[in-house]
């Protein structure tokens, strides 16, 4: 079996978590890591005591059986843009703070890694994002496993976004900015901008207007069969996209087509922790103060 690791090299106590993580399988001779090289770097003297069973990737082109993402959930997206359609299944151990996707909390890795052993979690496909400029544009990210946006810039007043599905010209937003999310991202940005929560296996988009300049435009859930149409004008004639988070700044006139990517990300849960589980211990859903 071999693991490949990704993880937040700056977190304090990161070694800590790697080693504890590694140590686990240290008498099962049978199982190999391939780790990020700052990762590998931070644990190079205590690769002699497993030989070749530990080695560096600075590229992607690697496989493995599993993927271990050891951070919070800015490098769980982060992992899940790197391995893009490989269809590793991730295991996200959450060293950070809220850990929504990273649902294995720290104090339980090592029941997480005996169940990974044994065969004992399930494995869910989250549906993903891709994103194409015309004209086309270099970035750094193309897939978004939470939601990809279009921002005004800075102080810069509010821009529009003429919105289009599978052609067909539906509205004009006058806002701050527009998020388009997936499930999986129905409970990040797009929460925050009074979208809808969605559950991961719904089949849809969720488009959620950031401070809309009209009080008649409300979030909007389209099939994800759909492709989505931006044209963005803006009196300072420059907009930011985001993608998971990833800015980049793009010219008036840059056109937008977002549509459901071909593969999914395959996450590894717990069979005794469900996703509202996730909602009341991590957003405190449907808590009642007045019990």
């Amino acid at each position: 079996m071999t693991i490949a690791i990704f993880g937040n090299s700056y977190h304090e106590k990161i070694k800590l978590y790697l080693s504890q993580v590694i140590d686990f399988f240290r008498e099962t001779k049978d199982v190999s890591f391939i780790l990020e090289q700052k990762l590998f770097l931070l644990f190079e003297k205590e690769t002699a005591v497993f030989g070749n069973r530990i080695i560096p990737h600075s590229c992607f082109d690697f496989s493995a059986d599993f993927i271990i993402s050891l951070g919070g959930d800015g490098t769980f997206l982060k992992t899940a843009q790197q391995i893009a359609d490989k269809q590793i299944p991730i295991l996200g151990i959450n060293i950070g703070r809220l850990g929504f996707l990273s649902e294995t909390s720290e104090n339980n890795i090592t029941q997480a890694l005996e169940s990974l052993v044994t065969g004992n979690y399930i494995i869910e496909e989250r549906s993903l994002l891709q994103v194409v400029t015309v004209p086309e544009t270099d970035l750094e990210r193309s897939f978004a496993l939470n939601e990809i946006a279009v921002l005004k810039q800075d102080s810069a007043t509010m821009i529009n976004i003429h919105t289009s599905f599978n052609g067909e010209p539906a509205h004009t937003y006058h806002a701050d900015g527009l998020i388009v999310a997936t499930p999986t991202g129905s409970t990040a940005y797009s929460l925050s901008a009074g979208g809808p929560i969605v559950v991961p296996q719904a089949q849809n988009i969720v488009l959620s207007p950031v401070a809309t300049h009209s009080l008649t435009v409300r979030p909007l859930i389209i099939p994800d069969s759909w492709t989505v149409e931006l044209d963005i004008s803006s009196r300072k004639n420059t907009f930011n996209l985001l993608v998971d988070g990833r800015s980049k700044t793009l010219e008036n006139g840059t056109k937008i087509r977002i549509s459901k990517a071909p593969f999914t990300v395959k996450i590894i849960k717990q069979k005794d922790y469900t996703f509202f589980d996730t909602l009341r211990n991590k957003l405190m859903w449907g808590v009642d103060k007045r019990e």
